[in-house]
């Protein structure tokens, strides 16, 4: 009877198993590699689990399975963990992927003399060196806008409209051919709302527009017509309304005078401590800058004699030899501070307001000293306002200093199968919030932040996930990127929300700085009963950057200049808000 019983309960036991509920998740498939600095990796698939381990970025790891926005990974032999989609970048057996900058192994040169290198990606970011035409670098890392490179002096950041890359194993014609239609020949910033065509005549196809302000790259030029790049597409504007013009090339001599501080100072013969010795100045000198690099000057330390020395024991006084007759500075804010002296504590003469211009007389320090109606003068603080180009740029400064340890939550709205609004021509918000928050990454990254996005690539995340991150991170500051719509569509600007009252100023700070960096109309800070801010603890705001619904704006809001322009912006509110704690 046992011998007829044993081969039925096999045959029972295999029908059954048939039948049996199946686990959600997904055989193994390949392997995950962490994509941000540390990773959480948990007991189990959700963020209430218990931390078993950290993994920091680059680690490979065998994927087990999946269940919903969880992969479970191999730890060890015998050990298990799970982690977050969003967290990580997926390769299948057979056909693994590696990035873009990782697999190609780019090595570029400087395409202009006197290329600023930056400590992080954008002008805001601190001048830590200069390459030359034709100087080669290796690439690092980019974004859509700049190149992270190693030089000779160490890592930074260069605009990618100044460097020609090539990859190393790729040297056929056309790809030469490639890269010389990619060279720009210079830049250029837009006087007025002004109209993009398909080629270079008003008869053209009308096919987007730039607002005032909006920095470009001029590839060619033909008659009055610029030709520009525009959502992946070459295309002209006229350039009546473009002041030509290198955003982020700097002149080789600034005219100001520096006076040394330190008691019997070197000259040397190069930007280098290991360079010769050829002279020496003593304290309370004074010299004229004829250029600076890399916290270096030159000066004319005997007559006829040039030579290099440490810009960090140099004062600096007013210099006007750098000033065209016509330099002009124009307020980016409403009730802006003009005040009696070049300091914060100094009494305030009048307060400007956005858009208002004044003549200027002098650059001192971070101050430019202005020339006020009624013939009196002030100063007003360089980061605060533009030039008309032939005025001395101002580098704002210590943002890096405010943001530096700071854990900053990004959340780049949608994602997955929520696709949210759709633009007027098919764009997708969630590709667009996904590409700000990049940037946006990016740049606080390079300040020293604690950067985590709630979402890293193309994944679906539920609501209160991305609140919990912020929690879970203790974050300081939460951030929510979105892209409006509207029925009717020709609504467009920027709106900033919040929901508790504590929320409220850093919402403001965010908007105030992002509204001003991209110029599109202001639709104000208010409160929104948003989950991500209703039901948010820590310090939220979310932004609406522009309606995709309107044809226009949406142009706008998808080319590559817009994206930077937000990021900067929403970068340096953040560096206001904390600067003000």
């Amino acid at each position: 009877m046992k011998r007829r019983f044993i081969p039925l309960l096999v045959c029972f036991m295999l029908i059954f198993a048939v039948f049996l509920p199946q686990d959600i998740g997904v055989a193994a498939n390949g392997s995950v590699t962490i994509a941000e600095d540390t990773v959480n990796i948990r007991s189990g698939p959700s963020l209430s689990y218990q931390l078993v381990k950290q993994g920091k970025k680059g680690e490979k790891f065998t994927i087990i399975k999946e269940k919903g926005d969880w992969i479970q990974i191999q730890l060890s032999a015998a050990k298990t963990g799970w982690v977050a989609n969003w967290v990580v970048t997926k390769s299948s057996n057979g056909t693994t992927t590696t990035s873009t900058t990782n697999s190609k192994k780019m090595s570029a040169e400087a395409n202009t003399d006197q290329l600023r290198v930056r400590s992080g990606p954008g002008t805001s970011f601190r001048i830590i060196g200069y390459l030359n035409k034709g100087q080669a670098v290796s690439v690092l890392d980019e974004n859509e806008n700049w190149l992270k490179i190693s030089a000779t002096f160490g890592e930074g950041w260069v605009a990618r409209e100044f460097i020609d890359t090539k990859n190393n194993n790729n040297n056929n014609n056309n790809d030469s051919k490639e890269e010389d239609n990619n060279k720009s020949i210079g830049t250029g910033i837009v006087t007025e709302t002004l109209n993009i065509r398909n080629e270079p005549s008003t008869t053209g196809t009308l096919i987007g527009k730039l607002t005032k302000g909006t920095s470009i790259t001029i590839y060619s030029k033909k008659n009055n017509w610029l030709e520009i790049n525009y959502s992946n597409q070459r295309a002209w504007v006229s350039s009546d309304y473009v002041q030509i013009g290198d955003k982020d090339k700097p002149s080789t001599s600034n005219g100001a005078i520096g006076t040394v501080t330190a008691s019997n100072l070197s000259v040397r013969s190069d930007t280098s401590l290991n360079s010769d010795i050829i002279g020496s100045v003593s304290k309370g000198q004074k010299f004229t800058i004829l250029d600076e690099v890399s916290n270096w000057v030159k000066i004319e330390y005997q007559p006829g004699k040039i030579g290099w020395a440490a810009g960090w024991y140099f004062t600096r006084e007013k210099g006007n030899s750098e000033l065209a007759k016509d330099s002009k500075v124009t307020i980016l804010h409403n009730g802006t501070n003009i005040r009696k002296d070049p300091n914060v504590q100094s009494n305030v003469l009048k307060r400007a307001n956005e858009g208002e211009t004044y003549p200027i007389k002098a650059v001192e320090d971070d101050w430019y000293e202005i020339t006020l109606p009624n013939g009196t003068n002030g100063y007003i603080a360089g980061w605060l306002v533009t030039t008309n180009g032939t005025g001395p740029g101002i580098d704002k400064k210590g943002a890096e200093g405010y943001l530096r340890s700071k854990t900053i939550v990004i959340d780049p709205g949608h994602g997955g199968i929520d696709t949210g609004a759709t633009g007027a021509s098919g764009t997708l918000e969630k590709e667009l919030t996904l590409r700000t928050a990049q940037l946006l990454s990016d740049k606080l990254k390079a300040a020293g932040a604690n950067v985590f996005l709630t979402r890293s690539n193309d994944s679906y995340l539920p609501l209160p996930s991305r609140v919990r991150l912020a929690s879970v991170h203790q974050s300081d500051a939460f951030i929510s990127l979105h892209y409006d719509s509207n029925l009717d569509r020709s609504i467009k600007g920027m709106t900033g929300y919040y929901y508790h009252s504590y929320q409220k100023e850093l919402a403001e700070y965010v908007y105030n700085a992002t509204n001003s960096q991209t110029r599109l109309k202001s639709r104000g800070v208010r409160s929104g009963d948003y989950h991500v801010l209703r039901e948010n603890q820590r310090q939220a705001v979310l932004m609406e950057l522009g309606y995709l619904s309107n044809s226009a704006e949406e142009m706008t809001l998808k080319s590559g200049q817009f994206q930077e322009n937000a990021a900067t912006g929403l970068y340096n509110g953040l560096a206001r808000y904390f600067k003000e704690q």
